[in-house]
């Protein structure tokens, strides 16, 4: 039987049959909690009462008995609690959920979670065949899960997502076209209404949802303009479904080239109702237009392949016309608007690249005039030799 308690000003010790000390402590909610833990002396057991009561009146005290919840069954709540998320960001976030997370950590309380254990996990995902791009999503998922549960929810002291570098996704460099294999692309298209679709997008750097999204309103040929406002997204089970971009700053209005004007100016003329609300590209029924029917009425991995750029992706184009933008010397600030970030890293990306490829002009100057000066100091040397007097 245990020992009569030993009362103090915050909660209270007393000595179990095994020679143990037991803490219990009023919990912020008014019920009492047992501590999770024994301790081998009463000086261990009172340093960790003030230990407890600190974090409370600090702030920082979370509890253990919400963390016994099981990873599975909060993740699965924390999505529910979003209503703002887009439906394409559900429908991600949950194949992650169950493809990923479940398997190996679904069932793993979360006040159990360890930094070493998150690195485990990861380990394996990769060990088993997971792309770098997919570890990292997945690993980006449970880290604002946990956020939550340490900053909001007090259940954990700490995030155990810790490891560096495991939200990087480290993709390959995707392919950047010249301006005429952009056109050519546009000329190669087989059907001739998305000669317009391949301009637009390139050098508008738009998304595949944005640009499907256009409505004839949105476009302006005299100011030269396209206005991005909504995005169509394609949902697993095949449901379109219109809804607002992808951040913020995707609202935006873009500026085009005067060069594809007289495009978009043929196919408003050719494939466009008159009414301001009617879709810009459509299908070839007059329904939204979707990946799978693009790729196919376009004949893209025919055209791609014609013109030695197999392996391109749609989602190139917009790249292209970030490069194309970043070289053309746009500021940081007039890189993020046009492409409709909110954040600097992407467009610091590109002005990364642009810096490159400026300082290796300078090097091959560099070069040109290094081996001009040689060649001159060869022809000097050579003159003075002829001018040295003989005999």
């Amino acid at each position: 039987m245990a020992n009569k308690d030993n009362h103090r000003r915050f909660g209270n010790i007393r000595k179990l049959p095994s020679g143990r000390f037991q803490i219990r402590y009023p919990a912020p909610d008014g019920q009492l909690r047992t501590g999770e833990t024994t301790y081998a002396t009463k000086t261990d057991a009172d340093r960790a009462l003030t230990l407890i009561e600190a974090q409370m009146i600090a702030g920082d005290w979370t509890d253990p008995e919400r963390g016994k919840i099981l990873l599975g069954d909060y993740a699965r709540k924390w999505l529910k609690e979003r209503p703002g998320l887009r439906p394409k960001t559900i429908e991600g976030y949950t194949y992650l959920l169950n493809r990923h997370l479940m398997p190996g950590l679904g069932a793993v309380s979360v006040g159990k979670l360890s930094t070493q254990m998150v690195r485990s996990w990861r380990a394996n995902l990769l060990a088993n065949g997971v792309s770098v791009s997919t570890a990292a999503k997945a690993y980006r998922l449970l880290r604002a899960v946990l956020m939550t549960a340490a900053e909001e929810d007090k259940m954990i002291p700490r995030n155990p997502c810790r490891i560096r570098g495991a939200d990087n996704e480290h993709t390959a460099e995707r392919p950047v076209l010249t301006v005429s294999q952009v056109f050519e692309l546009a000329d190669r298209m087989a059907d001739e209404r998305f000669r317009a679709l391949i301009l637009l997008t390139t050098f508008a750097s738009l998304r595949w949802g944005e640009v499907t999204a256009l409505r004839r309103s949105d476009l302006d040929l005299k100011a030269r303009t396209v206005r991005v406002r909504e995005q169509l997204l394609e949902l697993e089970g095949g449901a379109m479904v219109l809804g607002p971009p992808k951040s913020r700053a995707g609202r935006r209005t873009i500026g085009i080239p005067s060069a594809i004007v007289p495009a978009l100016t043929d196919h408003l003329a050719a494939y466009v109702d008159s009414a301001d609300d009617t879709f810009v590209f459509l299908g070839k029924k007059g329904g939204f237009l979707r990946g799978n029917n693009f790729r196919r009425d376009a004949k893209w991995a025919d055209a791609v392949k014609e013109m030695g750029v197999k392996g391109l992706h749609f989602h190139d184009l917009r790249h292209t016309g970030n490069t194309l933008a970043s070289q053309s010397g746009a500021s940081l600030a007039d890189l993020k608007a046009r492409m409709g970030h909110d954040s600097d890293r992407a467009a610091l990306i590109y002005q990364h690249a642009t810096k490159e490829a400026d300082q290796k002009i300078a090097d091959a100057l560099s070069a040109r005039v290094e081996a001009d000066r040689k060649d001159q100091d060869d022809d000097d040397d050579g003159l003075a030799g002829a001018l040295v007097p003989t005999g």
